[in-house]
C-alpha cells in the first residue's frame, strides 16, 4: 500500500494560515456511496443527465424529472458523511477562517458539521415552486399520486429541486462568495473534482494568483493538476484524516 505524504511546505503554510478554503466535487461524495451523477442500472440508466437536468425537460415532463430527483434525494438521505467529510469539519475547527465551497448538492458537508459552506450548484434537499418561488416541504412533494406532477399548494405551479440545471446561472451570490474566499485564502484545497466544470474549476487558479498555496487531493490528477503547487493522490476519506493529524502534530 502506497504511503500518503504531505510536503513540509504544505503543513507549514496550513499551520500559519489565517484563511483556509476548500473546493469539493463529486469524488468525496462517491466515497459515501453517492453516484457521481446517476447510478448504473434501473429506470434512470435510460436517460442521460442532460436530458433531465434542464428546464426544457422539466416543463415537457415535470413528473419524470421530479421522479428522478426524488430518487436522487432518497440516495442522498440514506448516505452518511464519510471520514473525509468529518476531517473537513475538524479542519474548520482548527482554522481561524475557513470556507468550504462545494459543487455537490447532497447536503453531506452540512450534515457532517461544516458551518461555512458555499453551495455552487444548490441543494437537492430543497425544492421550490417555479411560479411563486415558495419553498416547498417534502410532505407536499409526496402528496401527489405516482406519475402525477407535484404542484404548489399556494399557486399550483410546478415544483422543482433547488439545484443548478444545465444552462442556468449559479445561485445569486454563491460564486461571488467563492471568488472572495479564493482571493483571501492562504491555502486552497481542491478535493475530489475533475476540474472540468467552470467556473468552479477556475477557483484554484484565482487562489494561486492571489498568493495561496494550492493543493489537490484526488484519486487521479485533475485537468488542472499541473497548475497546482502540490498534488496528493488518494481518496479523501483516507487522505484528509492524515492531513489533519499531520497539522495537529506540527502544532504540538
Amino acid at each position: 500500500m502506497e504511503t500518503i505524504t504531505f510536503s513540509d511546505r504544505l503543513i507549514e503554510r496550513l499551520a500559519a494560515a489565517t484563511h483556509v478554503a476548500v473546493l469539493t466535487g463529486a469524488g468525496i461524495s462517491a466515497e459515501s456511496g453517492i453516484p457521481t451523477f446517476r447510478d448504473p442500472g434501473g429506470l434512470w440508466e435510460r436517460f442521460r443527465p442532460e436530458e433531465l437536468a434542464n428546464i426544457q425537460a422539466f416543463l415537457k415532463n415535470p413528473a419524470l424529472v421530479q421522479g428522478w430527483y426524488a430518487h436522487r434525494r432518497e440516495i442522498a438521505s440514506q448516505a452518511q458523511p464519510n471520514a473525509g467529510h468529518l476531517a473537513l469539519v475538524e479542519l474548520e475547527s482548527l482554522s481561524t477562517r475557513f470556507t468550504l465551497i462545494t459543487q455537490n448538492v447532497d447536503n453531506l458537508h452540512q450534515r457532517a458539521g461544516n458551518r461555512q459552506v458555499v453551495e455552487l450548484h444548490g441543494n437537492i434537499t430543497h425544492t421550490y415552486c417555479i411560479d411563486c418561488c415558495r419553498e416547498v416541504t417534502e410532505a407536499e412533494m409526496t402528496a401527489f399520486e405516482k406519475g402525477e406532477a407535484a404542484r404548489c399548494n399556494a399557486c399550483s405551479g410546478y415544483i422543482r429541486p433547488d439545484v443548478v440545471w444545465f444552462g442556468e446561472m449559479l445561485p445569486h451570490g454563491a460564486f461571488e462568495a467563492a471568488q472572495q474566499a479564493a482571493q483571501r485564502a492562504d491555502v486552497f484545497f481542491s478535493i475530489g473534482t475533475s476540474a472540468i466544470v467552470y467556473p468552479a474549476a477556475g477557483l484554484p487558479r484565482i487562489a494561486r494568483q492571489h498568493g495561496a498555496y494550492t493543493a489537490e487531493i484526488n484519486v487521479q490528477p485533475s485537468a488542472i493538476a499541473g497548475e497546482m503547487d502540490e498534488v496528493i493522490l488518494g481518496k479523501g476519506g483516507i487522505t484528509l484524516p492524515l492531513l489533519v493529524a499531520a497539522l495537529r502534530a506540527h502544532r504540538s
